[in-house]
Order: structure tokens, then C-alpha cells, then sequence
């Protein structure tokens, strides 16, 4: 029997998640598909209770699902409970479970690039306070990081993100910067995350005023479409490491794949230069 996985929300159609899961079950030879769905709320309770008839797999959810999904749901991994948000959806023990993959996935391909980067970390910088600020605030507070700036256009919604995780902290720091970003801040910080849509394809350029130099500084975009965008570009030239975003959607489906199939595929070259042929050959997201 073909087992059938997909990828709902809205827009779905230049999701490129098919693209990534079709690789992984080809590889394997699974009798199994993926396929998008233009879904919006409505459509929601439907959509689930076909994963826990059984009669789909299992799927990833994208905006705006993500939250609306939440009260459906049996249980929700640690991830997702912290996330307030699922990515992904399974049946586990019976259970229609939620997850969020995308803290796993953040962490799994800054491990990849930079292997031991928490070790010169002292002070990290995240730009953006929306959904993927929490997810990556929270993977830089499993691993420990002394002192968390965030940095957003709205101070009084870097401050409500701050507040949100409570008792999370764990004798860890985290503290609003102000918007704009100076140099002296960015100087200060051994990583600087971008989590907002600026620079990505439609959007303007995200502008920082950068020191002279980055040496030692790790920049990472999560931004992926374009690959390179000019806060990398600007990085590179001062010296610092850089990390683009492809490579935590790659990670993040990964583990979503593992849910589903029980069995989490590489990361290979091979996967990112497919991907990254088919963003650098269009203008979708």
C-alpha cells in the first residue's frame, strides 16, 4: 500500500519540500509519495483526522497552519510545546502527535557548518522576534549560551519574545538591543542570526551597520532564496563564517522524514546542489 505524506498551508505552490522528501523515498525505494495541499484553516480538522485514520502518513504544516493546528492534537514534542507551533504532524503510539523541526533542524546544520561554534560563543545576536527568532532563541539556550541579544524594528515585541520564555533562561541572559543595530553591538557578538525576511527575493536588503572586521564572527541567514544574500555578502568580506539557510530546511525535513519513515536520511551534497540549482534557477520561495 502507498503511503502518502504532504506538505499543507497556503501558498503551497513553490514549496520545494516535494522536491526533498520525492529524493529521500526514491533513494530508498519507498512505496510512498508527497504531495502539496492548498489548505487554509478550514480544511484543517479534515486534513488531520485523515493522519489519524491512518489513511496519511503523516505531513508538514506551514503558514497558516501551524498554530491553528495545535488544539487537534493529541501531544506535541518538547520542541513544540516551547515552539507554541507544530511543523510536522505523526501518529506516534496511537497518539496524533505534533512536532516543530525546526529547532532540531537550526542546530543540526549550524553543528554541520561550524562544528564546536558554541564553544567561542559568549554573546549571540538574533534579528527578528517572530516565529523562527523563538525557534532559534530556544536552540541557543540548549546549548547554553551565556547572553542572547534580539534585536527587532518593534522593541516591545523583542521584549514580549524575552518574556515569553519565563524560567527557560536558566541563569542565561537574554536582553533586547536596540533597532538599528550598531557596530559596537555586532562587534560584541561571536554569532549573528538573521531570522527576518529581509533580503530575501521581494524584500529589501537587511542593512547593519558592519565594523571593518568579522573575524571569528559567525553569520547566519536563514534566509535561503536567494542562497547568497547580501548580509552574507557584506559578512564575507569582513571576515566571518557564513551560513546560509538552505541547509536548516534541508535538516529540518530530515527529521521530519525520520517521523514519518522511522529511518533519518544524510544531508548529502548531492540533495543541496539539487536544491540549490532549482532556487538559483527561479524567483520563487
Amino acid at each position: 500500500m502507498t503511503r502518502t505524506c504532504f506538505v499543507a498551508g497556503s501558498p503551497i505552490a513553490q514549496s520545494r519540500s516535494p522536491m526533498i522528501h520525492g529524493h529521500w523515498i526514491a533513494e530508498r525505494g519507498l512505496d510512498a509519495t508527497y504531495q502539496r495541499i492548498e489548505a487554509q484553516t478550514d480544511v484543517l480538522p479534515t486534513l488531520l483526522a485523515r493522519v489519524r485514520s491512518g489513511e496519511l502518513l503523516g505531513g508538514n504544516l506551514t503558514k497558516p497552519l501551524k498554530e491553528a493546528a495545535l488544539p487537534a492534537l493529541d501531544t506535541l514534542t518538547d520542541d513544540a510545546a516551547a515552539m507554541g507551533a507544530v511543523n510536522t504532524v505523526f501518529v506516534h503510539q496511537g497518539k496524533l502527535t505534533g512536532a516543530n523541526t525546526d529547532v532540531p533542524g537550526f542546530l543540526a546544520h549550524l553543528d554541520e557548518t561550524c562544528p564546536d561554534w558554541q564553544r567561542s560563543v559568549d554573546q549571540a545576536l538574533v534579528l527578528g522576534a517572530g516565529g523562527a527568532a523563538r525557534a532559534v532563541v530556544y536552540g541557543l539556550l540548549q546549548r547554553r549560551i551565556p547572553r542572547i541579544l534580539i534585536a527587532n524594528r518593534s522593541g516591545a515585541r523583542a521584549q514580549a519574545l524575552i518574556d515569553s520564555f519565563g524560567g527557560l533562561t536558566a541563569g542565561r541572559q537574554l536582553c533586547p538591543a536596540p533597532w538599528p543595530v550598531a557596530s559596537s553591538t555586532l562587534s560584541s557578538c561571536q554569532l549573528v542570526i538573521n531570522t527576518t525576511s529581509l533580503g530575501m527575493v521581494g524584500q529589501p536588503a537587511l542593512a547593519l551597520a558592519w565594523p571593518d572586521s568579522l573575524d571569528g564572527t559567525i553569520v547566519y541567514d536563514i534566509v535561503y532564496v536567494p542562497l547568497e544574500t547580501d548580509l552574507l555578502r557584506q559578512a564575507r568580506r569582513r571576515g566571518a563564517r557564513t551560513v546560509d539557510g538552505l541547509g536548516m530546511l534541508l535538516h529540518q525535513a530530515a527529521i521530519a522524514f525520520g517521523f514519518w519513515f522511522g529511518t533519518t536520511p544524510q544531508v548529502t551534497p548531492e540533495l543541496w546542489a539539487m536544491v540549490a540549482a532549482d532556487i538559483t534557477g527561479t524567483t520563487g520561495s
